[in-house]
């Protein structure tokens, strides 16, 4: 399958599946030294590989690119292995990690897959000026990161896998949040007790 018929049947997965609106997040996949990266205001449910922006690693970003496309781009800079980033809307987990607190998983496989989940406070203001570097560091040595109160970044050496973590921690961050309702100010679920 083309590279990017690719990326348009994941970004449509994330508006299908409820890990974003219609037009929210955006998606990105590298190929070589070309960084094919979702449009601003993407609709995901109309979407068109012929719709993607060019960017490359070395810092062009593509005319009408997402706005998140520099950041898109530093992350391959910062993270050689990497070849596919996400980002959505996670309801759960943007619910859960609203207090800037990084978030633990409490069921087995999210504590599996990601032992903690850090999220970088940024506020609105900067966005775009810090998250470039503050998502592309923690993508560095994580493999899903959350800004608060905006949404999840994964990367991985895949869309595939891109995706996996990305529903992965939507999963995990429902089940916490359904724990919580079933125990109201009991203590979760540990993997080690």
């Amino acid at each position: 399958m083309n590279v990017r018929d690719d990326l348009v049947r994941h970004y449509q997965w994330l508006r299908r599946y409820e890990l974003n609106d219609s037009h929210s997040g955006n998606a990105s996949i590298r190929e070589g030294d070309v960084v094919w990266v979702t449009p601003t205001g993407a609709a995901a449910d109309t979407l068109q590989p012929a719709d993607l922006v060019r960017c490359d690693v070395h810092g062009h970003i593509g005319g009408g690119a997402s706005l998140d496309a520099p950041l898109h781009v530093m992350v391959y800079q910062k993270n050689p292995d990497a070849r596919a980033v996400l980002h959505s809307h996670c309801p759960y987990t943007v619910a859960l990690t609203m207090d800037g607190q990084e978030f633990v998983p409490e069921d087995f496989e999210g504590h599996y897959y990601f032992p903690t989940v850090p999220v970088a406070n940024i506020s609105h203001q900067d966005y775009l000026r810090e998250a470039p570097l503050a998502v592309a560091e923690l993508l560095a040595d994580y493999r899903i990161a959350v800004v608060r109160g905006h949404g999840v970044y994964a990367q991985a050496e895949s869309l595939d896998l891109a995706y996996k973590w990305t529903c992965s921690l939507e999963q995990s961050a429902k089940t916490a949040w359904l724990a919580r309702l079933a125990h109201p100010g009991g203590h979760g679920y540990s993997p080690a007790g």
